[in-house]
């Protein structure tokens, strides 16, 4: 398989991820998962950006990338999604970005600030895990390298992106 092929595909496979990710961005707002209470070093769990919409949003619309994927794969000739895969990827990128969230907050970094790396890639690291539950035909290990490092240009490009856009207030 060719390099471009190869990046494709990783592309592909980690898309529900991707949108699930973006989609609070998006759809976000409302009540707080940690409902502003806090850890026991006194700070927020994971922070007021941290919502139950934008995660409900993120698991429905990465699911659905994942059905759309199971659906319109075989008359594509693209490689077979699923809906169970979309739901677990996006499930995977949600709680990576919780993680984030809780390392930043423990680190004293506000809501919104950067942590560079950390910010770019613990949503898709964590997908890429949670799918090893469900993906009997789970990435090769090259793949699975693809989309870490692809996906940091990506998640930089798509946040500058989003800020232009008015959709975020940081460039991050």
């Amino acid at each position: 398989m060719s390099l471009l092929n190869e990046i494709f595909s990783a592309l592909y496979y980690i898309f529900p991820a991707y949108c699930a990710n973006a989609s609070p961005v998006i759809f976000g707002g409302g009540k707080p998962i940690d409902f502003g209470r806090k850890f026991l070093d006194g700070k927020p769990l994971f922070g007021p950006h941290k919502t139950y919409r934008g995660f409900i949003s993120g698991l429905l619309i990465g699911t659905f990338v994942g059905w759309l994927q199971e659906t319109i794969a075989p008359t594509a000739g693209l490689p077979k999604g699923s809906m169970l895969l979309g739901f677990t990827l996006s499930l995977g990128a949600l709680i990576g970005d919780l993680f984030g969230s809780f390392i930043k907050r423990r680190l004293n970094i506000k809501p919104g600030n950067p942590l560079p790396i950390i910010d770019q890639i613990d949503f898709v690291i964590f997908a890429l895990l949670f799918a090893l539950i469900v993906d009997v035909n789970r990435p090769t290990p090259l793949s699975a390298l693809l989309i870490i490092a692809i996906t940091i240009p990506i998640h930089v490009s798509v946040n500058a992106l989003a800020y232009l856009l008015h959709l975020k207030d940081k460039p991050w």
